[in-house]
């Protein structure tokens, strides 16, 4: 396979960037060709603003952002970004968890790479999504590092459950564009990390990655498989017996 890894961390010495450099020592073992978006070291621009964009006049920024993807004007970088996509077989987004969500950087990464035209499109652009898009086929993953310790991301905890944190990135940033979502690595309690406790966490991933091909991806439901009705709501009797909030979202076995 082709992974791309988008890493997302300022110091190359954290638990997150050791981390990342077991994920390509692992993938490369296994014979996979590997890619390293590493946006720190890139000094990535995260803000999107018109300057992406070159010539386009366009005021609107959504279909600026389109004019400028299907007449080729987008800057380089992000150019470069999105053809790293297409070439990849997997995608790993690999950073710690800041303030429950991305570190900026990266999500100036989704802002600028995911164009209209290009992750999505509206209107008479429409293009398909969730489950469906330019990146249907591919497989994507989240790997997080997490402060706090794991109990604080469970059902009870005070930080809310971990898959709920992280379902408006797996489902709203990987699946909304087509790739197939592989449940998440997730390191808890990373602010002190001995020796052992590395080599725990380092293990757990080079078996997940060892896996990468196939592990069974998060049933999302496709928003063109015939479970919501026209205004996008799950139509009645479509939820698994049980569930509720994001897990609406999840098909049964």
């Amino acid at each position: 396979m082709k992974v791309l890894i988008v890493y997302a961390h300022p110091e190359p010495d954290s638990l997150t960037g050791a981390l990342k450099d077991v994920a390509v020592e692992q993938l490369r073992a296994d014979g996979h060709e590997v890619v390293v978006s590493d946006l720190y070291a890139a000094g990535w621009k995260a803000s999107a603003d018109a300057a992406d964009f070159g010539e386009v006049t366009e005021r609107n920024f959504m279909l600026a952002s389109g004019a400028a993807y299907a007449t080729g004007t987008l800057a380089a970088d992000i150019r470069a970004e999105q053809e790293r996509l297409l070439w990849a077989d997997a995608v790993l987004l690999h950073f710690p968890l800041w303030w429950f969500s991305l570190p900026a950087i990266l999500k100036g990464w989704v802002d600028r790479v995911f164009t209209c035209g290009f992750a999505y499109g509206a209107g008479g652009t429409a293009i398909p999504r969730y489950g469906d898009g330019v990146l249907a086929g591919k497989r994507g993953m989240l790997v997080v590092a997490v402060g706090g310790r794991e109990p604080a991301y469970s059902e009870r905890g005070i930080n809310g459950p971990i898959d709920e944190l992280l379902f408006p990135i797996q489902h709203g940033i990987l699946y909304y564009p087509g790739l197939d979502v592989l449940p998440p690595f997730v390191a808890h309690g990373t602010i002190r990390v001995d020796d052992e406790r590395f080599a725990e966490l380092a293990g757990q991933l080079r078996g997940r990655l060892s896996e990468l091909e196939q592990t069974e991806p998060i049933r999302y439901r496709r928003q063109a498989g015939g479970d919501y009705d026209r205004a996008l709501r799950l139509a009645p009797g479509r939820e698994v017996p049980g569930t509720g909030g994001f897990g609406l979202h999840v098909r049964g076995r």
